[in-house]
């Protein structure tokens, strides 16, 4: 018998992705194709690789051997690719980080920025994207590290790992001229105040909003924001209060001309590097990881 390793690709495809659904986007084919290819591997092979459980693929005993040596295989012809790649054009090797867009970027550059100053630095490319998104494309080792504001969710169909970087207590920022306007306490200045909420994205959202429940207040919801820079922005102008990482507060008020009026400490925002290995050894994977700890301890 002679392997086809174009279809343990395709079985090492769906297996990290989850779905041949998922897996056909990623390869830019048809969920009919790969199924075919699938059955075509299953028959040389003798056994079954995956069962069905409701709408969802599981890997079978023997599936799930296959794809430890599968992982094995393709993470070595990875290796090889950029080793003579970098031997042959004298260039550095990638390192590609998948980030979150729910990340505010100030924090991202701040736990990045080490990894470009590491004697033969890799050749950094961050891609920005839905944390969903971002796990396919590790799951297929097109990412090397996702950097996000919560771990791996439960029910993804994804091996990895969540290692937790960092976290902040938030602190509350206006721009001068609604500061000048708003009550002396903390927190009652919020009651009523204009508000800027961060998008249902965010992790640290439900706890933001139980927070101010708790503490008896209700902001004047006047607008909400996926992108932090955004949201920033509009706190600039004086359009409402907004929250960010007391981590970086000294550069948000620097950057945006705001002063902070108050810090919430029962709410924290996270920080994690999700991967496909158990210990984080790259070393700009250690680079960041040493920088969180000095930001946010």
């Amino acid at each position: 018998m002679t392997l086809n390793y174009k279809h343990l690709r395709y079985f090492w495809t769906v297996a990290r992705a989850g779905s041949i659904a998922q897996a056909a986007r990623l390869l830019h084919l048809t969920p009919h194709s790969i199924s075919a290819q699938l059955t075509t591997l299953e028959t040389s092979l003798g056994a079954s690789l995956f069962r069905r459980v409701g709408r969802r693929l599981e890997l079978t005993d023997a599936g799930r051997r296959i794809l430890g040596h599968a992982d094995e295989i393709f993470a070595l012809g990875d290796q090889i690719v950029e080793l003579m790649r970098d031997e042959s054009l004298s260039i550095p090797l990638p390192f590609r980080i998948g980030i979150a867009d729910a990340m505010p970027k100030s924090v991202v550059y701040q736990l990045i920025e080490p990894a470009l100053q590491l004697d033969n630095a890799p050749r950094l490319v961050c891609r920005e994207g839905r944390l969903e998104n971002l796990l396919g494309e590790l799951a297929v080792h097109r990412l090397d590290i996702v950097i996000a504001d919560r771990p791996l969710p439960p029910g993804v169909s994804v091996r990895g790992f969540s290692h937790l970087l960092g976290e902040s207590p938030l602190s509350v920022f206006a721009s001068a001229g609604l500061a000048a306007r708003l009550p002396a306490s903390f927190p009652a200045l919020l009651d009523r105040a204009p508000f800027l909420l961060p998008g249902e994205d965010v992790a640290y959202r439900p706890a933001l909003l139980q927070w101010l429940e708790r503490s008896k207040v209700q902001p004047r919801i006047v607008a909400e924001f996926d992108d932090s820079a955004l949201m920033k922005a509009f706190g600039q102008a004086g359009a409402g209060l907004f929250v960010g990482p007391r981590a970086i507060a000294t550069y948000i008020c620097e950057q945006y001309k705001v002063q902070v009026v108050g810090e919430i400490d029962k709410v924290r925002e996270q920080i994690f590097a999700i991967t496909t290995e158990r210990k984080l050894s790259h070393p700009a994977m250690q680079a960041i990881r040493q920088r969180a700890r000095e930001a946010m301890p």
